[in-house]
């Protein structure tokens, strides 16, 4: 039963709206971003964020065993959100080896920097217009997969 109520009488109710998917600023801004994931590429003048994403978790959680820590990172991003993006896109993807993920087509929703119990973020400068959008400062690791055959 829908709990959908047309209350003007006059019209049939076929429980639609008049809304597209993706067709909102924010839809288009997310579907061209997951295009570009870690590109450097943006808009040029665009205005980018400084963020450092530091461990949160203590050395010995043992969420660290699923997904490793590579230390503070500084990256240019346009979001908190997005500077966890930019630095998981950074790791080697399981499609680079021979190695299948648990959930989902991509590991890289497993980053420790996508997960807000591991690694938090600090934004540090606001608006630059000097920077591509990337990891600034920092070392990541591909080495966080480990393939099912040598």
């Amino acid at each position: 039963m829908s709990n959908v109520v047309n209350t003007d009488g006059n019209a049939p109710n076929n429980a639609t709206t008049s809304n597209t998917f993706g067709k909102s600023v924010e839809s288009q801004a997310q579907i061209s971003d997951a295009a570009r994931v870690g590109s450097s590429d943006v808009a040029k003048g665009e205005a980018l964020n400084i963020y450092r994403l530091e461990p949160l978790a203590a050395a010995d959680d043992p969420r660290w065993r699923n997904a490793p820590g590579h230390g503070t990172v500084i990256v240019a991003a346009r979001t908190s959100g997005d500077a966890r993006i930019v630095a998981a896109s950074r790791e080697l993807d399981f499609m680079e080896v021979d190695a299948a993920p648990a959930e989902d087509v991509t590991t890289s929703n497993a980053s420790a920097f996508r997960d807000d119990k591991l690694y938090t973020v600090i934004e540090i400068e606001h608006a630059r217009h000097d920077v591509r959008r990337g990891v600034l400062e920092g070392d990541i690791s591909v080495a966080t997969i480990v393939p099912v055959q040598v």
